[in-house]
């Protein structure tokens, strides 16, 4: 791995993180002590305070008042309340978010119905804010982006392949791990253009893109979702075209919660949604990522 991209956790750390998280989540209102949040992901209290700092940029303390906060003013779903929430504990500084400028491309409709013979995938393996994960993009455009738990590389890879079955498939682990840098940057930059080259049907990239439009500012619900995709009938349909999304967090698929504002499902785990949530909300300020999307190329259904 070129330790010159990546400032970020490994995969067991991540996984601490996301315990702490779901901890102060479901024990906020008792005010657990310190040494409390560091026992239930078994770890000193100074080991535990330095490891989330680091995820977080603030302190344990520092995020257990953000989500007292955020829960006084029934701020869940609400991207208004969660920033000004985050003023209120002293979490307003600059975010650590890149202000990426996504744009939305569809592989061909003969590339599909092919399985992408003539492409050739780069991909490889990086760690993330989220954990470890397969990034993979062709010439086009990022085309794949998946969370991987620990031993099961070989697995994703076979996926990956199963996915691009006509595709050149090229292992480039630096590469990843220089996209990765470029998704999550260690500090703020020029927004950069990060063109995604997607396969789907044509009802899973209108879904997409409505996503894109409205599912980075803050987080949204599936009828909301589904009525900006102009498809206010199609709920349930709206829920799988979310599943099926092939790149994580770039299109975001974590943003998307119940009617009640409860997580609801997340195809790499509820884990991983919440502390994406929880990055989104502690990174909020008022410059935030930009989504265009392009016209899309039509597919085969």
């Amino acid at each position: 791995m070129n330790t010159q991209h990546r400032a970020f956790l490994d995969g067991r750390d991540f996984a601490r993180i996301a315990r702490a998280i779901r901890y102060i989540d479901a024990h906020y209102r008792e005010q657990p002590r310190l040494s409390e949040l560091a026992a239930a992901v078994h770890l000193s209290e100074f080991h535990f305070n330095r490891l989330f700092r680091r995820w977080a940029g603030i302190t344990p303390r520092q995020y257990l008042a953000f989500v007292t906060a955020r829960a006084a003013r029934g701020a869940l779903g609400s991207a208004a309340s969660v920033l000004e929430a985050a003023h209120e504990v002293g979490l307003s500084g600059p975010s650590r978010l890149h202000d990426l400028v996504v744009s939305l491309e569809a592989v061909t409709p003969a590339q599909l119905r092919a399985g992408g013979a003539g492409v050739t995938l780069r991909a490889g393996f990086s760690d993330t804010p989220f954990g470890r994960a397969l990034i993979g993009r062709t010439p086009r455009g990022v085309s794949h982006l998946s969370f991987v738990e620990p031993g099961a590389e070989a697995r994703a890879l076979r996926e990956l392949a199963g996915a691009w079955p006509g595709a050149r498939l090229e292992r480039d682990d630096e590469a990843a791990a220089a996209l990765a840098a470029q998704i999550w940057p260690a500090a703020r930059r020029e927004p950069r253009p990060l063109t995604l080259a997607v396969a789907g049907t044509n009802f899973q990239l209108k879904v997409w893109q409505a996503l894109l439009s409205i599912g980075r500012a803050a987080p949204t619900t599936y009828a909301r979702l589904a009525a900006a995709a102009g498809l206010p009938s199609a709920t349930r349909a709206v829920g799988n075209a979310v599943g099926a999304n092939p790149v994580a967090w770039l299109i975001p698929c974590h943003n998307v919660l119940r009617q009640d504002g409860s997580l609801g499902g997340y195809h790499w785990g509820s884990d991983r949604k919440r502390a994406m949530l929880a990055w989104s909300a502690l990174s909020a300020a008022p410059a935030r990522p930009v989504a265009h999307a392009r016209p899309l190329t039509a597919q085969a259904t």
